[in-house]
């Protein structure tokens, strides 16, 4: 059957059929116009963990999200189909994760890696694992634009899209981060670990193609990340403080977008860390900070980036950490997807 007949034949109001892909939809990987990519990855948090969980558990609530699109019409007709999981990422995840755990838990007792060799292993072992994994994503990325798809990134901690963002500087010659989140990520290193979820865009504004990083929401960082925000031109960050105190005194989110869309060029890479939210709608997310946004105001931004006529070239979702008995989280989180999945294909004049 083609495409077209599926789209002919499928029932949009009904219920979402399991055997069925990705929100229940009838295509084929090959079919569908974006393409997710799974990255069940959590070597380096540094609080809650479970994140590795995350995309599985947000397509497993996706059969639950009704398909009517309020600003995209008959969106879901593109198709949305998320890759298969490659289970050495799981693997390695969990191995590496020990070692993580057990460093952690030295560096908090006072230990260092100059002094323990065992540490120092570890510390090795899991700086390696990270490159394997930048080197993978970089790579599984690369195959599905290649193939002229529009690619999201489903963590995983907030780590694993750096090599998406390595992918996309082969694509792109210049383009800019959008980041949503609680936390500013620009740690040089982060309890020893490099590539740590804490320091992905201190590692992102290293790619030279990264014209610019915006960052919105942030409002639990240290002095490190402050010196930085305040002296690199190259970063702007509007802080959740500040966005919520100009609206106490009479601005509008409407006019704050504005601002934040004007700091954009026009190819725009859209990070979204689930606790860019208010922790009410990702209670399980691993590192939660009081204050955040509703799910309406962060969607209201992205359409205003769409309707700017920005390009937004990919996108990723990261640290939606489901709680046992409870999909909470990855419901919140599959709806907030479809979503951004449909507005992205709108940038790129998928659809109409």
């Amino acid at each position: 059957m083609t495409k077209a007949e599926k789209i002919k034949n499928f029932d949009q109001n009904s219920i979402g059929q399991k055997k069925s892909g990705m929100f229940g939809l009838p295509f084929s990987l090959e079919e569908c116009e974006t393409v997710l990519i799974p990255v069940p990855w959590e070597v380096t948090v540094s609080y809650g963990g479970g994140t590795a969980n995350g995309p599985k558990a947000i397509f497993d609530a996706s059969y639950q999200v009704d398909l009517l699109d309020p600003i995209v019409k008959d969106a879901w007709k593109l198709g949305i189909g998320m890759d298969e999981a490659n289970k050495t990422i799981r693997s390695k995840s969990n191995l590496l994760r020990k070692k993580a755990e057990e460093c952690i838990d030295a560096l908090a007792n006072g230990k260092t890696y100059e002094k323990n060799k065992k540490l120092a292993t570890n510390a090795k072992q899991i700086h390696e694992g990270c490159l394997w994994l930048n080197k993978t994503v970089k790579e599984r990325c690369l195959h599905f634009m290649n193939k002229n798809k529009i690619v999201g990134l489903i963590g995983g901690d907030h780590s694993t899209p750096l090599g998406m963002m390595q992918a996309l500087a082969e694509k792109h010659d210049s383009y800019a981060i959008l980041q949503l989140d609680a936390h500013a990520d620009l740690r040089n290193t982060y309890e020893g670990f490099e590539y740590s979820h804490a320091s992905v865009m201190y590692n992102a504004i290293k790619i030279k193609q990264v014209s610019k990083l915006v960052q919105v929401g942030i409002r639990d960082l240290c002095q490190e990340e402050m010196d930085l925000i305040t002296n690199n031109p190259k970063i702007k960050t509007f802080f959740d403080r500040d966005i919520k105190h100009a609206q106490y005194r009479g601005d509008s989110w409407d006019r704050i977008c504005n601002r934040i869309v004007n700091e954009l060029p026009d190819k725009v890479y859209l990070s979204f860390d689930i606790d860019a939210l208010d922790p009410k709608l990702c209670p399980n997310t691993g590192t939660p900070v009081a204050g955040g946004f509703e799910t309406e105001e962060i969607l209201f931004l992205i359409e205003k980036v769409v309707k700017s006529g920005k390009t937004i070239i990919a996108f990723d979702i990261n640290e939606v950490t489901p709680a046992k008995n409870n999909d909470w989280d990855a419901n919140v989180a599959s709806r907030l997807l479809y979503r951004i999945s449909n507005l992205v294909a709108l940038s790129q004049k998928r659809i109409a």
